[in-house]
This record gives C-alpha cells, sequence and structure tokens, in this order.
C-alpha cells in the first residue's frame, strides 16, 4: 500500500482503532529485566505448591503432581490422573487470583467438568472466584505476552 492508501485506511477505520485502544488491558507495570525465566519458574514452584497444598487439604482432595509450563492460552489444568499443572505467569498475578485458579484445579479432582456442580464447589471453597476471574479477564492478556529477559 501506498501511503496515502494507508492514510485513507487509518481515517476510515479510525471509530474501530479507538474502540481497540479503549479495550486493550492496563499496563500492570511487568519490567522483563527485573526476572529471568528460571526464576519465575521457581517463585511459581513456591507459591503454587504451598498454595495447592493448603487448598487441597481444605477442599479435601489430593493431587498428585504439580507441573510448571509455559502454556499461551491457559492458566491451569488437571489431568485425570491428578497431575495439576499451572502457568508460571500465575506467580506475576494478584495472589487471590492464583488461589482462584488453583481451587478451581483442584475441585476437578471432585468435578471433571464445567457443570453446575462443579461450579458450586468452586464456590463453596472460593466465594470470591468470580471477581478473580474477571481480574484474569481483564489483565491475563498482557501476562500471557509477558516475556522475562533470558
Amino acid at each position: 500500500m501506498s501511503r496515502r492508501e494507508i492514510g485513507q485506511v487509518l481515517v476510515e477505520r479510525q471509530d474501530w482503532i479507538e474502540e481497540q485502544r479503549r479495550r486493550q488491558v492496563p499496563r500492570l507495570g511487568l519490567d522483563p529485566r527485573a526476572v529471568s525465566a528460571s526464576e519465575a519458574r521457581v517463585a511459581a514452584r513456591e507459591l503454587l505448591s504451598a498454595l495447592a497444598d493448603q487448598q487441597a487439604g481444605r477442599i479435601g482432595v489430593a493431587y498428585e503432581r504439580l507441573r510448571i509450563g509455559a502454556q499461551r492460552t491457559l492458566w491451569g489444568s488437571c489431568s485425570p490422573r491428578g497431575t495439576l499443572s499451572f502457568n508460571w505467569r500465575l506467580a506475576l498475578a494478584p495472589t487471590e487470583v492464583a488461589e482462584y485458579v488453583v481451587v478451581h484445579e483442584l475441585c476437578h479432582l471432585r468435578v471433571p467438568n464445567h457443570s453446575v456442580q462443579f461450579w458450586s464447589l468452586v464456590e463453596r471453597h472460593r466465594p470470591t472466584w468470580q471477581a478473580e476471574r474477571r481480574w484474569l479477564r481483564v489483565h491475563g492478556g498482557e501476562l500471557l505476552a509477558f516475556e522475562p529477559s533470558p
């Protein structure tokens, strides 16, 4: 495209561009130089292991193993064999948000789907889950895009 054509498209799409700018995730002020990938994974393992141990006891479930990964779209998952997998970027979120994700996955050890029964269990063990889920929807994109220094 020529510069003139680009300018014309920008003028034609100005309303859409402004709408997208308003919808952007607010900057969380994350500095990729402040933490290395290995440091972030270690911190995430420590935090999420502690939360999983604490919450598993409260919920009355036991997991087999805890895995820390760098998933591009998921915060956590629970395998049928009891392996909990969490995104290391949860360590960058507020602790209560990480707790919600941990409780969510631990509840899958009891109810392996997202039925009404599952959400009732989450509600019983994490009454604030909706606000924490909302935080992830608002800020999650920025966390998932964050790449620490090598």
